[in-house]
């Protein structure tokens, strides 16, 4: 069975990106454990770099993820964009856009966007420490732009779809 980690992005003082209130660390830990439970339900093996709002450097997260032998990873995280209500959608990041974990993004993007999300494509970055310093697929999801209001309602209404996209995406590849 394959191990799957989960990355909650940011957390602690580090709330990510904040718009009126709205901390990007408290709706990726929910999302981030509703897709855990959801593998689990499934039946794999799922390791979260945090279940709570504390901070880890991203070299100790992959260091954690590389030392608990996942088989991928999958880092959760809301997008941002200069200006409120500038951008709309999911995007997905990957180091190697022809390999393994590029086609876990299209696929989670892809049921990201049947729930609704305008599907803003898998990028590649090699410049991002959960993307590069890891043993295994990596796949950093941005599930919406939390300074778009349209973005926030779809979050909030649809949550457990939410979710069960992302791990439907996941469940797809393995």
């Amino acid at each position: 069975m394959p191990l799957v980690a989960l990355d909650a992005g940011h957390g602690g003082a580090d709330s990510g990106a904040v718009y009126h209130g709205r901390q990007e660390k408290d709706d990726v830990l929910a999302l981030t454990l509703a897709v855990g439970d959801i593998l689990k339900e499934s039946g794999i093996d799922v390791y979260y770099t945090r279940t709570t709002d504390v901070y880890e450097t991203p070299y100790r997260k992959a260091d954690e993820v590389n030392q608990a032998g996942a088989d991928y990873l999958v880092s959760i995280h809301r997008n941002s964009s200069p200006g409120p209500n500038q951008y709309t959608g999911v995007e997905s990041l990957v180091y190697n856009i022809f390999g393994e974990a590029a086609r876990m993004a299209y696929s989670i993007n892809d049921r990201l966007e049947q729930v609704g999300f305008a599907n803003q494509g898998v990028m590649e970055r090699q410049d991002l420490v959960v993307l590069n310093r890891t043993n295994m697929p990596a796949v950093l999801v941005e599930v919406g732009f939390i300074n778009t209001d349209a973005d926030n309602a779809l979050f909030d209404a649809q949550f457990d779809a939410i979710a069960q996209a992302i791990a439907d995406g996941i469940l797809d590849r393995l």
